[in-house]
């Protein structure tokens, strides 16, 4: 279990490059709008979160991931961006 802030999340997501979600959905076998509702997007009319958890408080609040997986991968592409 990973424990962050919100916006920390939002700062990640944010460092992304475009069409990340997509690339992150693709290789996880997940609908895009699934990657978006777990940095905080509210696309559940046509996907739904995965392990994401969020507390209201300072600094959006605090977010417990039961699943790192969408996160180690947005990690990993931003490692490649650095190289």
């Amino acid at each position: 279990m990973e424990v962050m802030t919100f916006n920390e999340l939002r700062r990640i997501k944010d460092r992304l490059p475009s069409g990340s979600m997509q690339r992150i959905a693709n290789e996880l076998n997940l609908s895009v709008d699934v990657v978006r509702n777990y940095f905080g997007g509210k696309h559940y009319d046509s996907g739904e979160t995965v392990g994401i958890h969020i507390e209201k408080g300072p600094d959006g609040g605090i977010v417990s991931l039961d699943d790192t997986t969408i996160l180690d991968h947005a990690l990993k592409l931003l490692k490649e961006l650095e190289q």
